[in-house]
């Protein structure tokens, strides 16, 4: 099953069925943690709309945290010049860097003139999780969606860590729904790409990756409690913009696209502007 969130007339956040096309809400109230907390027993309207009739919102808006590795694919860890982690390299995104399918990706120049893409898997966490061994890990997952890991590169290599250039508002777009876990019995043989502007930048699957989405759950449960809706993004191949010659990043008006196989494309257009700071 897939299932997607959007926004309704009034402001609030309605969850629907994807199928044949189209998005049927269900008859539920509460968002996609709720679903997930609640289970699959609702029934939906038989009236479906355009995925172009709704205002997307994220796959999941109110995870208790958006939990990101760097450097898990060979590729990317070669072409940044990085050490091959010995355990998976974990970093946090803020719950407010996410925004939509369809929705803006937007920062302020006078913050950050580098901004780059990273398109990965996302694994949504669907149960409490606590110290489970790597068979029972994906028992343990809801399901699987596109996501872009954005980033501020001066920011993030200005720093000396990732946090502030990972957590810009937007920085994390997630969509355009959930594929459940039923639908992709094995997450790490999946094709996966980034496109700007129609061009491919990224293009690899997700077999690739040093450590699998079995691993990567196991490592992190072991350390803290993965709830319900929980985000884990799964790490980038390589083509990042930052390591190109010369480097790519993104312009004002750019489009950024995510192509997941079994999942579908996450399409984001790109805003920038410059405001003055106050003090």
């Amino acid at each position: 099953m897939k299932f997607a969130q959007y926004y309704s007339n009034d402001g609030s956040t309605k969850v629907a069925l994807v199928k044949d096309g189209k998005l049927f809400p269900l008859f539920f109230e509460g968002d996609m943690i709720d679903l997930i907390n609640t289970g699959f027993g609702v029934e939906q309207d038989n009236h479906g709309h355009l995925p172009t009739e709704v205002p997307f919102a994220p796959a999941v808006s109110r995870p208790s945290k958006i939990i990101a590795l760097g450097l898990n694919y060979r590729d990317h860890a070669e072409e940044s010049k990085g050490k091959t982690p010995e355990n998976p390299l974990i970093f946090a995104k803020f719950p407010n860097s996410l925004t939509a399918h369809m929705g803006k990706i937007c920062w302020n120049t006078n913050i950050t003139t580098k901004v780059d893409y990273e398109a990965e898997l996302a694994v949504i966490i669907g149960n409490e999780t606590i110290n489970c061994s790597e068979e029972d890990a994906l028992n343990n997952v809801f399901g699987y969606t596109c996501a872009n890991d954005v980033s501020a590169r001066d920011l993030q290599f200005g720093d000396g860590q990732w946090v502030r250039g990972k957590s810009l508002d937007t920085f994390c777009p997630l969509g355009p729904w959930i594929v459940t876990r039923d639908e992709l019995p094995d997450p790490n043989n999946l094709r996966i790409a980034c496109r700007v502007n129609g061009q491919i930048m990224q293009e690899s699957n997700t077999s690739n990756m040093i450590f699998s989405v079995a691993e990567i759950i196991s490592f992190l449960s072991r350390h803290f409690t993965l709830y319900p809706g929980d985000v884990i993004l799964t790490g980038t191949p390589s083509g990042v913009g930052a390591f190109r010659e010369p480097p790519v990043y993104l312009k004002d008006g750019d489009e950024v696209v995510v192509d997941i196989e079994g999942i579908g494309s996450l399409s984001n257009t790109c805003s920038a502007r410059t405001s003055s700071i106050e003090t």
